[in-house]
C-alpha cells in the first residue's frame, strides 16, 4: 500500500456512518473504525463498511497481558482489515504475542502498528502524569525501534516524528500520523499538528484525518483536498 489518507469515522452509530460514506460516489476513502463506532456497533460494522470496498484501519489499541492480547487478536484477524494496532507501552511480549494471534493459518496478516504517545500528549503532561522525564522525541524513537524489534510493521506518531522514525527504523518502517489539520483548521485538542501537505514532506506514510473531514460543509471535498496535498 503506498500513501494514503484515513477518514476516521469517529461516529456513535452505523447510521451516522452510512449517512457519511454514502456522500463519496466516486473514490472509495480509506476507513479508520475506532472504539467509540466499534463498542457501538462490534464487529458486524467492520464486515459492512468492507463490504463497500473500503480499507480498514481498526483502531482498538489493545493493551494488556500478552496472552489477553494474542487472543484477542486471534478473534479480529477474521475481520479482514487492512490495518490494526495496539499500544507499544505493552511491551515486546505483548506485541509478539499480537503478532502471533493476527496471523492468519496462511501466513498472512493485517499490518500491526503501535501507538507510541498519544498526539493529546506532550511533555509536560507525559512527566507529569506518568512520570516519563526523557524528552518525547527519544521516548517515541524508544517505543517505535521497540516496536520494529519485536516484528511490527510501524508505528502511530505525531507527523513531526515521521521523518525521524524513518531515520531511525528504516523508510520501509510504516508510520501512520494523526493530528493532521488543513492550515486554516481548527487545531483542536491535538497538541502536536501538521498540515497534509507538511506531513508528506516530513514522510508520513499514511494520514488520519477526522474532524477536517467528517464536519467539513462538504466532505466530500475535503478530502479530496486533503488527497491532493497529501498524495498526489
Amino acid at each position: 500500500m503506498g500513501k494514503d489518507v484515513i477518514v476516521a469515522c469517529d461516529f456513535a452509530s452505523a447510521e451516522q456512518t452510512f449517512a457519511f460514506l454514502d456522500k463519496f460516489t466516486g473514490r472509495k476513502p480509506f476507513v479508520k473504525i475506532g472504539m467509540e463506532l466499534y463498542y457501538a456497533e462490534g464487529p458486524e460494522i467492520v464486515r459492512q463498511i468492507k463490504a463497500r470496498g473500503h480499507k480498514i484501519f481498526l483502531d482498538l489499541k489493545l493493551h494488556d497481558i500478552p496472552n489477553t492480547v494474542k487472543k484477542a487478536m486471534a478473534v479480529l484477524k477474521n475481520l479482514d482489515v487492512d490495518i490494526t494496532n495496539l499500544h507499544a507501552a505493552g511491551a515486546t511480549a505483548m506485541m509478539q504475542g499480537a503478532l502471533e494471534g493476527l496471523t492468519r493459518e496462511d501466513g498472512t496478516r493485517p499490518l500491526l502498528i503501535a501507538v507510541t504517545q498519544l498526539t493529546s500528549t506532550d511533555q509536560e503532561s507525559m512527566e507529569r502524569d506518568i512520570l516519563i522525564k526523557e524528552p518525547i522525541d527519544k521516548v517515541v524513537m524508544h517505543y517505535a525501534m521497540t516496536a520494529k524489534n519485536a516484528g511490527l510493521d510501524g508505528i502511530v506518531c505525531s507527523p513531526l516524528e515521521a521523518g525521524k522514525v524513518h531515520d531511525t527504523c528504516g523508510k520501509d518502517f510504516l508510520t501512520i500520523t494523526p493530528g493532521v489539520r488543513f492550515a486554516d483548521g481548527e487545531v483542536g485538542d491535538q497538541k502536536r499538528v501538521m498540515t497534509p501537505a507538511q506531513a508528506k514532506e516530513i514522510g508520513s506514510d499514511y494520514i488520519v484525518v477526522g474532524r477536517p473531514i467528517t464536519a467539513a460543509a462538504d466532505p466530500v471535498a475535503a478530502y479530496e483536498r486533503c488527497v491532493a496535498e497529501f498524495c498526489d
